[in-house]
């Protein structure tokens, strides 16, 4: 069986479902990055200033943290139909309350609500999971993830200009508007055309723990270990906030918020010990057992990657505008397609990525991934306003590639690690991917565009560390059949 087979122009069975999902990732996306094209528009319309406008965008990825530990457990309980489906339609109203704002606060609430409809990632991930083998999974899935990611492309290209064709100080609501429109009608549609498992799987569809089922005691502390990173990046925001020079909180919404962020966490640990402990009292079977190391180091290798390119995201078209105005006269609309030109690869780089994975090797992939990205943002660090245009783009481009193909290469492992649990497997990586926005969001507050840039190579750099502990998936998977039984089903 030839490893890449899928045919894109299929609307029947398992492309169907490809198709429907990375359509809704994609609006999920535009909804979820529809202010960061238009965020000069609404700063001179509401009287934002520069500091708030950062706390903004600090918040549109807190509540993505949690909402992707939550969904991941959702879409494996209640299948990716409904998941996705509520997500969709729940999700369009703050991005409603963000149109109708106006105060600064107003704005930042709604802002901080949207950020759940970036858990709609997960969901995607468990069903193509589900409907795709193993030999085009990672092409599948950076398909899905890649052409979905092209949705704050889409809004920096499209939703400029349709504020400025509405035209007056309340364009940019309009145009935010009908994103939500958008979503809250998919939402209907992904619910009708929609199957979670093909027919001859729907018997394997089940509702599992609220909480991962580890293998060993060893991988329960690790995976206590690993999800107090989660929980700190939500203290890094609340720190960040109550700075002086934001004072959004007070000192007692500081300890009341990290207080209740603190509590969640030793109740997950807690839950995490209760109900892993009598099924680790024995021997668990081969068959369910699984490295959670693997899980660790997959989440640090997207921290480093798409946690990056998400805090890129939201500044690119800003520094754009900032770099090149005084010295090539760029408009905001001019610095928002260039801008786009960063995640517009996505249509191609992170299914390439994927389909890399699949015919050479996991680890290889993500070690020559990973070098390039930190090569990439070293010469983007050395944009200036003296550059041509062509360059800035170009090296932008390069940086894309990397960037769009190593979220590819991570993707195409995570499937492969525990079928039954990928859902909460990718919540608990895509976490890791916002915790690192968080991250590099709050570094962004304390320095100037290059030196960011730099930091951001450093964190790939040390992310190449991370491979090497990346154990190759086997060479054949143990699957269950429809009739129940087992069977190992080669990869090569």
């Amino acid at each position: 069986m030839p490893v890449f087979v899928i045919n894109l122009f299929s609307l029947r069975g398992k492309m169907k479902i490809l198709h429907m999902s990375w359509l809704a990732f994609l609006i999920s996306f535009i909804v979820w990055f529809n202010h960061a094209p238009l965020m000069l528009m609404i700063q001179q319309d509401v009287g934002l200033t520069q500091l708030e406008v950062n706390i903004i965008l600090l918040l549109n990825v807190a509540l993505t943290i949690p909402a992707r530990l939550l969904v991941g457990v959702l879409v494996d309980r209640y299948g990716a139909r409904l998941s996705y489906s509520v997500l969709l339609a729940v999700c369009s109203l703050p991005c409603f309350l963000f149109a109708l704002a106006d105060s600064f606060a107003q704005l930042a609430w709604a802002r901080f609500l949207l950020g759940g409809i970036g858990a709609g990632f997960v969901v995607g991930i468990r069903i193509i999971g589900d409907w795709f083998p193993s030999r085009q999974m990672g092409t599948a899935e950076g398909i899905y993830a890649g052409w979905g990611n092209c949705g704050s492309a889409v809004a920096a290209m499209l939703l400029p200009g349709l504020a400025l064709y509405f035209g007056g100080e309340n364009g940019w609501r309009f145009a935010i508007a009908l994103t939500g429109l958008l979503s809250l009608g998919f939402a209907g549609l992904y619910y009708v055309n929609v199957s979670n498992l093909p027919d001859e799987k729907h018997f394997l569809q089940r509702g599992p723990t609220a909480i991962l089922e580890v293998s060993s005691i060893r991988d329960l502390f690790l995976y206590i270990f690993a999800i107090a990173p989660l929980y700190g990046a939500l203290s890094l925001l609340v720190w960040k906030l109550s700075r002086p020079e934001m004072a959004l909180l007070s000192d007692f919404w500081v300890v009341t918020t990290n207080l209740l962020i603190w509590s969640v966490f030793f109740y997950h640990a807690y839950k995490a010990v209760d109900l892993n402990a009598e099924r680790l009292n024995q021997p668990v079977a081969i068959v369910h057992r699984f490295k959670f190391n693997q899980v660790l180091v997959l989440g640090l290798l997207y921290l480093a990657t798409f946690g990056s390119k998400l805090a890129v995201v939201s500044m690119l078209p800003i520094f754009f505008y900032q770099t090149f105005n005084a010295t090539q006269q760029i408009t905001l609309v001019d610095a928002g397609l260039l801008a786009a030109c960063f995640v517009l690869l996505n249509l191609v780089a992170r299914p390439v990525g994927g389909w890399l994975s699949d015919r050479f090797g996991r680890k290889s992939t993500l070690t020559l991934y990973c070098a390039g990205l930190t090569l990439s943002y070293v010469l983007m660090s050395q944009i200036s306003p003296n550059w041509p245009i062509a360059l800035a783009v170009a090296v932008t481009l390069l940086c894309s590639v990397f960037l769009q193909g190593a979220e590819g290469a991570v993707f195409a492992v995570v499937p492969l690690v525990k079928r039954s649990m990928t859902g909460q497997i990718a919540g608990i990586v895509g976490a890791y991917g916002n915790a690192g926005t968080i991250l590099f969001l709050v570094i962004l507050t304390f320095v100037p565009a290059s030196s960011f840039f730099l930091i951001l190579a450093l964190f790939c750099l040390l992310s190449l560390g991370a491979v090497v502990f990346l154990d190759e998936p086997k060479s054949v998977i143990t699957e269950i059949m429809p009739d129940g039984t087992l069977a190992v089903i080669e990869l090569d």
